[in-house]
Formats: C-alpha cells, structure tokens, sequence
C-alpha cells in the first residue's frame, strides 16, 4: 500500500482539498519520518515541528473553509515545503551553513519564503547547505554532511544538498532550493531528482540578499515536473527594488500549465565536450547524453552535435565575481575564524579584486549571453535548447572534493566537476537537471538542459516529454 511520501505534492494537494488528507495529518507523516531518517540524509540545519504544525493547523481551517464556500486554494495548499538555510523566515534560525551565524535570527521573511506562506504551504524546517552557499557539496561544520538516498557514502552534491535529500529520501515532497553556479541542478543530478534554475529575475532574491550579480535564483526541486512547476508558479515573482525581471508568461498561463503543452519539433544542440581546458567528463555522464540525444530524435526533435572551444576566461571571470560575494557575506567581527578554509580563501581573493576587475567580470557575462542571443539561439534560426551534462562525473563519496589544507586546489577540483552549470548564471538563462538515467552502479546521472532567457515553458515541456517517454518517479532509493 502506498503511504503518503509516495504520493506527489500536487495528488496531496488534490486530497487536502477534497478532504480526504488533512494538513494535520501529512505535516505529522514528515515530521516523523525527518525524526527517523534525517540523521543519516543531513537533510535538515533547523527543524521547525512547532511552527509546522502551526501552519498545518491553519491550512487544515482554511481547506475546509474553502470547501464548505466553493472556493479554490492555491494548487499547493497545505503541502510541506522546506526553506533553505540560505534564505531568511522569519522568526527561525538562519545559519547559511556556517558555525560564525549558529544565532542568526531574522525578522523578515525574503520574499520566496513570503511567497511559500501565501501559497499555503508548511515549513518543516531549513534545509542543509554548505557554508554561504559556496562549493558544490553541502558539508560544513554545524550540521551532518547531505547524502545522497541512492548511496549514502556519496554526496547529495550542493549547495542545495540538504533540499535534494530531503525530497530524494522522502522527507518532504518538494523543496525551496537556490542556484548561484548550480546548486539546484548538481544535487538534482546526484540525487535522482528534478530541478529547475529559472532565469535571471524570474524568481525575487529581496528583500535583504539581492544578489546584484545576477547569478543568483531560487528554484524548485521536485520528483516530478509537474511538481516542480506547480512549485515555481509559487515561487515567482518580482518586487519592487528587484535588480532584475524575467518575462512573464502571456496571461492567463502558468508554468504547470506547461506541462500538458507539446512542444513541438525543437532543434537541440548536443554537447559533451567540457567547456574547460582540464576538465574531462565520466563515461557515464556521455552515455546519459547520448541515450538522452537518441530519446529526443524518436521524439521528432532534431540533435546536432555542438563543441565550444575549450576557455578559461568566463572561468576567470566567475572566480573574480564569487570571490567577490563571498566577500560580502554578512560575517560578525568576531566569526572569521569560525569560517571553513574554502569560505577564508576566496573572502581574501575577493578583497584583492579591484573595481575595474569586478566590473569587467560582470562585462563578460553580459558579452557571453549576448553571443548565446545572438548567435547561437536567436529564436526561429538558432538552437532551441542545448543539452549537456549536468555535472561531469556521478555523485563523489563524501570528503572527496573537499581540501581544508588546500583550497585552491579545492576550489579548481570544484570547477572540473562542474563545469557545465555556471554558464547559464553568467548568461541567466534557465537550465534544468533531469534525471532520465542511473549507471550500473544505481547511482542517478542527470542531463542538463539549457534554453533560451525567459523560456522556462519550453524547457517544462519537453521535460514532461522526456518524462513521459521514460518516466522516473516510480524508482525509489535504498532510503525511502
């Protein structure tokens, strides 16, 4: 018999509103289970039981309100949806991760978290995320390291690590997650799930983070891609002050709404080849992608290979731009050093970057995207999307990108396993890690898919292409 975490969040939202599930009754199912299984996932930082059941208490009056005067609620209404420990809630803890803010508490909410509790949704708890969000695996020094359900020796990969464990093994049916170089799309792929990075304004980062790089944006991780669509249509939104406005859909649209579209005969570049000089991709990642290539061609799309020179200097330029906000992170007089090494490097590397570099870095993405627009997928005569890799090698054990000693070279092993995801949040385009394959080993592999500014809908729905030609939701992880 299927118990309710087997469920997608969009079925349990049909059941609250029905009647036939209470809030009550599915905040207490997670609890229980994040009490069970979370201590070895590292899903969660904080844990908020009080706040929700609080919040389920007053979703469960609202649902039977709604139904008694026929009234709709909005489609996620009274579902559980973790925050992560990168974003304020007001009135809880928010670490970011590091040992220096373990009494951080806000008075605000951001505006995402704002937009959760207007949708109805339950906040379990704050999910785990490396220190400031920096390194592509969630390990630090206040909470348990986030592991993948698939194989728990490995990582749940990061900076999201602790949302994609939390959905992977059951915790939660969907999660708040946030992607500055591909901390949505790496833990999706390591942990078998969907995600979505949304373009660049799609999602508001105010009122207190606004990341004015732009590289930046919260998204959603999900099981399914209608799930997380329903999820993004929550999430999205700008505000006034926002640096940034991705454009809307026409009116009336919603981005679940996709999901049911067909996307029609769409020309897709394929590539494998890795962006950066010494970076080499698994054998496991090019099989994903070349499956994946073949699934699309008996779909009726049509797939070119495509190669970019290898080149560093986009590389060279997110350095100088993340070092830069590391730099920035809110950090007390007295906490330096309580940082972890990585945080301490590319604080000091940050404060050598001059005005002029830091412009200049920000310079170059605006000159790649304005190459990708132009030249590489104008609409109606260029590329539709472009598939890749998600990451370049399937998830690594726990420990093994991380360097205390040295994390220079910490910091360059990061970039090798990464190297296709930070493009499009120097462009801010969206880009999405679908789980369409898993390796001899059981381990899931994602591939990445990239489209145009703006064009969230195509990339939905030729993902619910894909996952209804090979649906995965179905496979379920050792931890489960």
């Amino acid at each position: 018999m299927a118990e309710l975490h087997d469920l997608t969040a969009l079925e349990q939202a049909a059941e609250i509103r029905s009647g036939e599930l209470s809030p009550v009754e599915l905040t207490e199912h997670y609890l229980a289970r994040i009490d069970r299984l979370d201590d070895s996932l590292g899903a969660f930082i904080t844990r908020t039981p009080e706040l929700a059941r609080k919040q389920a208490a007053e979703a469960e009056s609202e649902a039977a309100a709604a139904r008694r005067e026929g009234r709709a609620l909005p489609p996620l209404h009274g579902v559980p949806v973790p925050v992560k420990d990168l974003n304020h809630v007001a009135g809880v803890r928010c670490t970011m991760g590091s040992a220096a803010l373990t009494d951080h508490v806000p008075d605000t909410d951001d505006h995402v978290a704002a937009a959760l509790r207007r949708a109805g949704t339950i906040m379990l708890g704050k999910t785990n995320t490396p220190e400031f969000g920096l390194p592509c695996y969630t390990e630090n020094r206040i909470a348990p390291p986030s592991r993948t359900p698939w194989d728990p020796a490995r990582s749940a990969g990061g900076s999201s690590g602790g949302a994609a464990a939390a959905v992977a093994g059951g915790l939660a049916p969907v999660a708040h997650a946030s992607d500055g170089g591909g901390s949505i799309r790496i833990p999706a792929s390591a942990c078998g799930l969907y995600g979505i990075k949304p373009s660049r304004g799609r999602v508001s980062s105010g009122p207190r983070l606004h990341d004015v790089t732009g590289l930046s944006t919260s998204g959603p991780l999900a099981r399914t891609v209608a799930d997380a669509a329903a999820l993004l249509d929550a999430m999205a939104g700008t505000q006034p002050g926002d640096p940034y406005a991705a454009p809307g859909l026409p009116p009336g649209e919603t981005f679940a709404g996709q999901v049911r579209k067909d996307p029609g005969r769409l020309r897709i570049a394929v590539l494998t080849q890795a962006p950066l000089p010494d970076a080499e991709v698994h054998p496991d990642c090019r099989t994903a992608v070349a499956e994946t290539a073949a699934l699309l061609g008996t779909l009726g799309h049509e797939t070119e290979e495509l190669a970019f020179p290898a080149d560093d200097r986009i590389l060279h330029a997110f350095t100088r731009v993340w070092s830069v906000m590391a730099a920035r992170r809110p950090v007390p007089a007295d906490g330096e050093e309580l940082l972890m090494p990585l945080t301490r490097y590319l604080r000091a590397r940050g404060r050598e970057v001059s005005g002029e570099a830091f412009a200049e870095g920000l310079f170059a993405f605006r000159e790649l995207a304005q190459a990708i627009a132009e030249g590489l997928m104008p609409p109606g005569t260029g590329y539709d999307v472009i598939l890749s890799p998600t990451v370049a090698a399937p998830p690594p054990l726990v420990g093994a990108l991380r360097d205390d000693a040295d994390p220079r070279a910490e910091f360059a092993a990061v970039g090798r396993f990464t190297p296709f995801t930070a493009f499009y949040n120097a462009t801010g385009q969206p880009a999405v890690s679908v789980p369409l394959h898993w390796n001899a080993e059981g381990l899931p592999i994602g591939v990445m898919l990239g489209g145009r500014y703006g064009d969230e809908a195509t990339l939905i729905a030729l993902s619910a292409q894909l996952e209804a030609a090979r649906p995965w939701a179905h496979r379920k992880p050792p931890v489960w």
